[in-house]
């Protein structure tokens, strides 16, 4: 039972290993049957090497009440619950500690458009979210994970920006598919990795006050995304 939405989280969760995202068990993936209701997340702690696809731990989205499995979920699974009952067109969730995007969310600051690879999937600033209150991380942590990225989402669009950076935690990801939640991490890292080092060639005292054309970032974004795309097959 579950059988093809657990390959494809199992196969989500490989990725992150083979594009060199995750250290040790510290990262997760999950997708989502909306019309059955469920959600399959990467189990807790299980190192990727020992991981199957019939380890993916399948909890249902109303509640997050585990339904089919005998290992724990991902201790981020009410982060990726929340993520799914507020943003209602996306399919897959992905979290890691990648370094330079995780760097980011240590400084607590967003990463902004420098260029055309941010363009061609980040319409925007990838926002860093608010610093978590007491009370926040004290009760319910990962589901208030959850809210404090909502919130920053609340004047941005979660499907034109799909990434964000947790303040002093690291970065979360998602697309209309586990796959893409995927893609869109590789993604934020590589440009993550590219406006460090760009902003500090540009001002080494790490005053980050640039930004790319106007222009030229709708050019990008729009060619792939937009109503009249016309980038790839």
């Amino acid at each position: 039972m579950y059988d093809e939405l657990k390959k494809a989280v199992y196969d989500a969760n490989m990725a992150l290993p083979a594009h060199g995202l995750v250290t040790l068990t510290w990262g997760n993936v999950s997708g989502v049957d909306r019309d059955a209701g469920i959600m399959a997340i990467k189990p807790s702690g299980v190192e990727y090497s020992q991981m199957k696809p019939e380890d993916m731990v399948i909890v249902r989205l109303s509640d997050g009440e585990v339904i089919d499995s005998k290992l724990k979920p991902s201790s981020d699974t009410p982060t990726h619950l929340v993520l799914y009952r507020n943003f209602p067109e996306i399919g897959g969730v992905c979290h890691t500690h990648s370094r330079f995007a995780t760097i980011f969310s240590q400084l607590g600051v967003g990463i902004p458009p420098l260029g055309t690879t941010h363009a061609d999937y980040f319409y925007g600033e990838i926002p860093c979210t608010s610093a978590m209150t007491a009370i926040q991380i004290e009760n319910d942590y990962e589901a208030n994970t959850g809210e404090v990225i909502v919130n920053a989402f609340k004047e941005r669009d979660c499907n034109s920006v799909p990434a964000v950076l947790v303040c002093e935690h690291g970065p979360f990801t998602w697309g209309n598919s586990a796959a893409k939640a995927v893609e869109n991490a590789v993604v934020l890292e590589e440009v993550a990795f590219m406006a460090w080092h760009t902003l500090m060639l540009e001002s080494p005292t790490g005053i980050f006050n640039n930004k790319m054309d106007q222009k030229l970032l709708d050019k990008h974004f729009l060619r792939k995304h937009g109503k009249n795309a016309y980038y790839g097959q």
